[in-house]
């Protein structure tokens, strides 16, 4: 893999930090900011949408941008962001400031991942989108378990001052590591934004955007609130939160490493080893989360399948939407992020019912039954490998 590809997943990892960095701040949030845990997952849900909205709005308007400068920008707003995020003390102004921070976060990933599409051969798509990702994987194995101790000792402002530090190296890789000059497609060409945008009427591309968002909205939505659930319901104190999300991040990393070897020619078999498991597991930690051991283990369990499945189903975003090179990475951002922001907002709802903190682990096993039997009857659609039909 070229060496602008892990640069880049150098700065996901800063942004992958802020991403899933609030599943541990939440409670001291809510507390700093006199709001209810529920009301402070708005956050989560104002930074998915932002990233689900400004993922296509943002890649449309920078489609023409040289890439370096684009990346730097959208880095560079990101730091910006936490820094005033960092100093509020309003909830509102919190709350934009995740929203600004999304958007840059957006136009981000829907230019690398179109960037990282355009770095490799065609059929390395799903090993080029492993490594991207393996920025946010490490993010949750180092980035939000760090943050998350950062946070109990020392407040969570000092979580969002670090995440603005880490966006300093990473933009000196970009500066230094990528390319200057636009993209090799689009130095011979492209087709129009017209005819980019209308490839989201293929029912492929709709079928597997769709299964995408269930599965990540499934993953969000326990994510969010294994918090309370690590000091509630097992009973641990608030440095396992650290732990608990370190195995989290352990999963994942497994999870896309082998998903990035199998989704360019063996979709169908990660969907149907994953899938099934992933459905049962949640159920089972819900069962479960009382038993510290057990929690443990399914937390990590969860991880590898949550990551597995969904970055095979976002890889084969990009294969659905090859006839749109420019947005296709906005299309499979988006996709991510609708997920993100539907997720926490269905499971806070779950919190004040007879559930209450295991109420998420339910909602997340009925959303990826949801994605299974949408699955199951169109299933040639996700198993489809490497083939002229999605690589033309």
């Amino acid at each position: 893999m070229p060496l602008p590809l892990y640069l880049l997943a150098m700065a996901v990892f800063a942004m992958g930090t802020s991403e899933f960095m609030l599943a541990g701040l939440l409670p001291g949030i809510a507390s700093d900011l006199d709001v209810s845990v529920g009301t402070a997952s708005v956050l989560t849900s104002a930074f998915a949408i932002g990233m689900m909205v400004g993922a296509p709005l943002v890649a449309a308007l920078a489609r023409n941008w040289p890439s370096r400068s684009s990346l730097l920008g959208f880095v560079v707003a990101f730091a910006a962001a936490h820094a005033v995020g960092a100093i509020t003390t309003s909830f509102p102004v919190l709350v934009a400031t995740r929203a600004v921070a999304a958007l840059a976060n957006a136009g981000f990933l829907a230019v690398a991942l179109t960037a990282a599409a355009t770095l490799v051969p065609a059929d390395k798509k799903g090993r080029a989108l492993a490594v991207l990702l393996s920025g946010t994987t490490v993010a949750t194995v180092a980035g939000v378990p760090g943050g998350s101790v950062l946070g109990t000792v020392f407040g969570w402002r000092a979580t969002f001052w670090a995440v603005a530090a880490l966006c300093l190296p990473a933009a000196l890789g970009i500066l230094k590591g990528t390319p200057a000059g636009r993209g090799k497609d689009d130095a011979t060409g492209g087709p129009a934004l017209r005819a980019e945008l209308a490839s989201l009427a293929r029912p492929r591309l709709i079928v597997v955007m769709l299964l995408g968002a269930l599965v990540n909205a499934a993953t969000f939505g326990s994510f969010t609130f294994l918090a309370p659930v690590v000091t509630d319901t097992a009973g641990l104190s608030e440095l396992w939160i650290s732990v608990v999300l370190v195995l989290f991040g352990a999963g994942s990393f497994v999870g896309v490493t082998v998903a990035g070897r199998l989704s360019d020619r063996r979709p169908g078999l990660v969907v149907a080893v994953s899938g099934p498991l992933l459905f049962v597991g949640w159920p089972a930690l819900a069962e479960l989360a009382d038993k510290p051991v057990a929690l443990c283990t399914l937390v990590f369990v969860q991880g590898v399948l949550s990551f597995a499945l969904g970055s095979t189903l976002i890889t084969r975003v990009l294969y659905e939407a090859a006839e749109a090179p420019t947005m296709a990475g906005s299309y499979a951002t988006a996709a991510l992020n609708f997920g993100a922001a539907a997720g926490p907002a269905v499971a806070a709802t779950t919190l004040s019912t007879e559930f209450g903190d295991l109420g998420p682990l339910w909602m997340s096993g009925l959303l990826v039954a949801v994605a299974l039997l949408i699955a199951f009857p169109l299933r040639t659609v996700v198993a489809a490998g490497r083939s002229a039909e999605v690589l033309q």
